[in-house]
């Protein structure tokens, strides 16, 4: 296992360094590239069968003991979503091989060393045990992520990507002194030994650190307000970019906020999550139907669904977090999937914005059905895996009073489908807008980009299928978080 855990962060910075050193031979250049992404995926999904038969398994950095030095922990939270994260980079790497020859492809001589060095950072983020290592991680993800939002160099790319690094610059910073604060008040900053430390601070000073490190993962996360920087960031980058970020960026947030607010025991600001997570849901929502491109539709919706994980969390339930976890799997591949198909449409349009396309469904019904899918699944329609996390998020709700959040997560889920519907009445049906269009992708780079975007749904549809045992799964995850004792005993030496 400590090798598995080794791979999955490694693997990837060592990928990056083999591909800047052969970024002059394409072809060993990828194929360092989707070796080191595809190792990582690999040793995360033998992680996950360890972990799900043996428990919890923890590396401690060094040999140091858990107050001073860096642990690695995979516990059963942590080894469900990592093989989802990874098996998306994977995969949209692949179509960012196809769509090499497009007009809208990333540079690869940068896009793919830093894709690996931004997998290491998610990596590190789910492995860590502590949160000045969390901080380490969510910082390399930030450095990688805005080279890979602005290295075109275009001026929108640039002004979104300040205000992406401007407000998670802000965040980072909150962060810093947040684990200062903590390290004063418990002399640790290791997540185990907080989980004892700090129920057993006054309620002043505990719910003041629940309180701040809600406010710098829920920047991360992009819950409401403090979402303003995700809706104009998302739509400039490349897809295969935006398609990582969608699927990925504020999933590390959020599932920050799911360990981190549980295991210390933060019910006592679940009124206000609730809340938060209301406003999230329906805010972004209406964000969405007020857009007239593919990109940004999809983009506000990013903040919507990010609502319903916020929402299961803020319940403080068994049933709630498992609710919140299992969304979290269903929504990382729906999410990119969808973001993929948005570059398919680019390129056989020439454009992602509704008034420029029309009649994709006659000319390429394939796209039509890989859009359709995830589309039904974001809006919760039966039997797919959106409907299965809704109704275990929604449930919880029931079950615990919230008739508030409850009407919010409905109407929302009502207004997503409307939305949905409005791109493929627009995209699909509608009929072909005039004007000229640049040449599509090679045929081979087209067949390339519909595969690895098939593959991804594929992925969707086998959440769908296995959602009973990936709720299993997310209730023995969310029974640990809620109740941390197998987790403390497995940090302490």
């Amino acid at each position: 296992m400590t090798g598995l855990i080794s791979l999955a962060i490694v693997g990837p910075l060592v990928a990056a360094a083999c591909s800047l050193a052969l970024r002059s031979q394409p072809l060993g250049r990828d194929i360092a590239v989707l070796a080191g992404l595809g190792s990582a995926a690999l040793a995360s999904h033998i992680m996950l069968v360890n972990v799900a038969r043996d428990g919890t398994h923890t590396v401690a950095v060094g040999g140091w003991a858990p107050e001073l030095g860096i642990v690695l922990v995979a516990d059963l939270f942590a080894a469900l979503i990592l093989p989802v994260a990874l098996t998306i980079i994977f995969v949209v790497e692949i179509f960012a091989i196809g769509q090499r020859r497009t007009v809208w492809a990333a540079n690869p001589q940068l896009s793919g060393p830093l894709l690996c060095v931004l997998t290491s950072g998610v990596s590190l983020a789910f492995l860590t045990g502590d949160l000045f290592t969390l901080f380490v991680a969510f910082e390399l993800i930030l450095v990688s992520s805005y080279v890979l939002l602005t290295h075109q160099g275009n001026r929108s790319q640039v002004s979104s990507g300040m205000t992406y690094v401007v407000m998670n610059l802000l965040a980072s910073t909150l962060f810093l002194f947040g684990v200062a604060f903590v390290y004063t008040a418990t002399g640790t900053v290791n997540m185990a030994l907080l989980a004892e430390r700090i129920p057993q601070l006054d309620t002043g000073v505990r719910l003041g650190i629940g309180a701040w490190f809600l406010v710098v993962f829920g920047t991360k996360a992009a819950v409401f307000p403090l979402f303003s920087w995700l809706p104009d960031s998302y739509p400039t980058a490349p897809t295969t970019i935006t398609a990582v970020f969608a699927g990925l960026l504020t999933k590390v947030g959020i599932y920050s906020m799911i360990r981190f607010h549980n295991l210390m025991g933060m019910e006592d600001l679940g009124p206000i999550m609730l809340l938060v997570a209301a406003l999230t849901m329906v805010v972004g929502v209406l964000g969405a139907l007020a857009q007239s491109d593919v990109k940004r539709i999809l983009s506000f919706h990013v903040i919507s669904q990010i609502g319903y994980m916020f929402m299961g969390l803020s319940l403080f339930t068994v049933a709630g977090t498992a609710g919140a976890i299992l969304f979290l799997i269903h929504h990382m591949p729906v999410k990119a999937v969808l973001f993929l198909v948005g570059g398919l449409i680019e390129n056989h349009e020439g454009s992602s914005s509704l008034d420029r396309s029309g009649g994709l469904a006659a000319r390429e019904p394939l796209v039509a059905v890989m859009f359709a899918i995830p589309a039904l699944s974001l809006a919760g329609i039966p039997p797919f895996s959106g409907f299965v996390a809704k109704l275990a998020v929604v449930s919880a709700a029931v079950d615990q009073g919230g008739a508030v959040v409850v009407v919010a997560a409905l109407v929302a889920g009502g207004l997503t489908l409307q939305s949905m519907a409005k791109i493929w009445n627009e995209v699909f049906w509608g009929r072909r807008a005039d004007g000229p269009r640049p040449s599509p992708a090679p045929r081979r780079g087209r067949r390339t980009m519909h595969a690895a975007t098939a593959l991804a749904v594929a992925g969707t549809l086998m959440v769908a299928l296995f959602a009973g045992t990936l709720l299993d799964l997310s209730t023995d995850a969310a029974e640990s978080l809620r109740n941390p004792a197998s987790y403390i005993a497995a940090v302490r030496p």
